[in-house]
């Protein structure tokens, strides 16, 4: 019947905490109402409330469209919905300076605990106790929707893994694993709090400024409605909506393994903020991500760090004593992944928002080894992009037979290079004072700006090491 699920809430919260592949569930949630989600009852729901889109342009670019690039609306879903039908009531409203042939629109990161914060019931929709997370719901998760071509730029998350329940229309995810970071060219701008982004544009590299990644392996699948995509610890992925309407919702489910990834994060905040405050201001210069409302303090950024460090060896101790006892159900399954992006906005003070789960005594999971992985129809492996194709039509299910391969459209506008005052050309790297036709290859070919200083300082092996030797000297 509709109730038998393919796995117990045991067994699939043991492939989520332990599996470093992605990979997706089928014939999880057919009896989960969220289902029903689609723009239209979403839009009946939310009666007339306003919420922030994010706009993009659909042109192809060779830079990824980072969010400090795209414009911002706020619009009911239904103006949106009128919007992309292609209304003549769009004239006049929120997105009449926005042609629908040319651009997309994302409503991405909606926490639904603040977007219904007056219909608490809703929340019971989404059942992520079988997935063996009892007590979440629609309260740790958030909601995503999205034209045809919106997208997000290619990142990694620096905290939990990530399920994603497709409900309508599909997105397609191109997944990178964690040893393919130095491929992905990371950076830390613009600045936000627990994401990694790269600069390539995944879906329409330049080899020449970034050649590594061609080094690079993507995993290809495309996801459909009843689907849940489970995205391991630090993988990479870039997604994209390719139906006319798209909705998505998601949880971060918080590891072990955050507590001295906090502590990286608490570094390269406070470096990234010192270095470019002292910078001289530029209006060119968009080294803050819009999630991120300003640039915290010194005092307040140290601050974080000795909270992240104390909390670290707080829960180093706890999970010792732990061992020695069964862990709780309720409470250690509401961790502070409803504090995953848009901090500031959801109302939490800087230093104590991200420290939740510690300072409220709640325990991460534990992954337990998995004697076999379950492969089959209900759990399909997301495959490297070569062996991708004989699988897709296993993933894509109740999608048509469009080549997985193909990215439809171009869905990416102009964009600078991340580093002051260059242009992008033949070669990105070279400033642009510097390409004049008779210059000649010497010392002040290789001028660096602050932001070249700053891939290399905050990148994630560097600071994984501050953050050990750090971790080590307090240690003694």
């Amino acid at each position: 019947g509709e109730d038998v699920k393919p796995f117990t809430p045991g067994k699939a919260k043991e492939i989520v905490m332990s599996l470093q592949q992605p990979a997706v569930f089928c014939n999880m949630v057919g009896d989960w109402p969220a289902l029903h989600w689609n723009a239209k009852y979403l839009s009946a729901v939310l009666d007339g409330k306003t919420i922030q889109f994010r706009l993009g342009l659909k042109t192809v670019d060779l830079v990824p469209q980072f969010e400090t690039r795209c414009s911002y609306v706020k619009a009911t879903l239904e103006e949106f919905l009128a919007w992309s039908c292609g209304q003549p009531s769009c004239l006049s409203g929120p997105f009449s300076c926005y042609e629908y042939s040319k651009y997309w629109a994302y409503a991405d990161y909606k926490y639904i605990a603040r977007i219904f914060e007056d219909k608490p019931e809703i929340f019971q929709d989404i059942r992520w106790s079988d997935f063996g997370f009892p007590g979440r719901s629609g309260k740790e998760s958030t909601l995503w929707i999205g034209s045809e071509g919106a997208n997000t730029p290619c990142h990694l998350d620096s905290y939990g893994c990530n399920l994603v329940l497709q409900v309508q229309g599909r997105k397609r995810w191109h997944l990178f694993p964690p040893g393919d970071t130095s491929f992905l060219y990371p950076t830390r701008i613009p600045y936000e709090e627990s994401s990694i982004f790269s600069k390539v544009n995944v879906a329409n590299p330049d080899l020449k400024c970034f050649p590594k990644f061609r080094n690079a392996t993507a995993h290809v699948v495309t996801l459909s409605p009843g689907q849940v995509l489970l995205v391991p610890r630090h993988w990479w992925h870039y997604v994209e909506s390719i139906d006319p309407i798209t909705i998505s919702i998601n949880s971060w489910i918080e590891l072990d393994a955050d507590h001295k990834a906090r502590v990286e994060e608490a570094i390269t905040r406070m470096l990234v903020c010192a270095v470019k405050s002292a910078e001289n201001p530029s209006d060119g210069d968009l080294w803050l991500n819009p999630t991120e409302v300003e640039a915290t303090s010194h005092e307040i950024n140290l601050q974080y760090l000795n909270k992240a460090v104390s909390a670290y060896f707080s829960c180093q101790k706890a999970s010792v004593s732990e061992q020695a006892r069964p862990s709780s159900t309720g409470a250690e399954q509401r961790t502070s992944a409803s504090c995953k992006r848009k901090k500031r906005k959801v109302g939490c003070e800087p230093e104590s928002c991200r420290l939740l789960t510690h300072e409220f005594g709640f325990s991460t999971f534990k992954a337990e080894k998995l004697q076999k992985i379950p492969f089959g129809p209900h759990l399909i492996e997301v495959l490297p992009q070569s062996q991708e194709t004989s699988s897709m039509g296993a993933i894509a299910v109740g999608s048509d037979s469009r080549d997985p391969h193909e990215i439809e459209g171009g869905h990416f506008g102009k964009l600078h290079c991340t580093r002051k005052q260059s242009v992008m050309s033949n070669d990105c790297e070279t400033p642009a004072h510097q390409m004049d036709s008779d210059s000649s290859p010497n010392a002040s070919q290789t001028a660096l700006s602050t932001n070249d200083l700053l891939d290399c300082l905050v990148n994630p092996h560097v600071i994984s090491l501050v953050a050990q030797l750090l971790l080590e000297r307090t240690r003694v």
